[in-house]
């Protein structure tokens, strides 16, 4: 996080509230695709950062909700797909699992 002036973009941010990194809310690295896939969550550059309320203490956050962890998923998914020119089925090859909607299979 920069000091002084410039616009907010300088300033680090929560991927899913926008809230921004100070000293009493330091932002954590998530790793979208976990476990087995963690790795590759590095390599792909498949990580974003969240507040602690939207990594693991509120309800809604990332290790407590499924619905979270599903648009984090679809995100990621859609991210290495676009970055790596990559089709479903070579996404499925790398992390086995497909987490788009059947519409966007295409």
């Amino acid at each position: 996080m920069k000091n002084g002036g410039g616009d907010m973009s300088d300033y680090r941010t929560c991927f899913l509230c926008k809230r921004t990194e100070t000293a009493y809310n330091r932002l954590e690295v998530h790793h979208i695709f976990q476990n087995a896939n963690r790795n590759k969550s590095d390599y792909y550059g498949l990580t974003v950062l969240l507040c602690a309320d939207c990594h693991r203490e509120k309800p809604w956050a990332a290790h407590q909700s499924g619905k979270t962890m599903d648009y984090l998923h679809k995100y990621g998914q859609r991210k290495a797909m676009k970055e790596q020119n990559w089709t479903v089925e070579q996404f499925r090859e790398v992390f086995g699992a497909n987490y788009l909607d059947e519409e966007e299979n295409q």
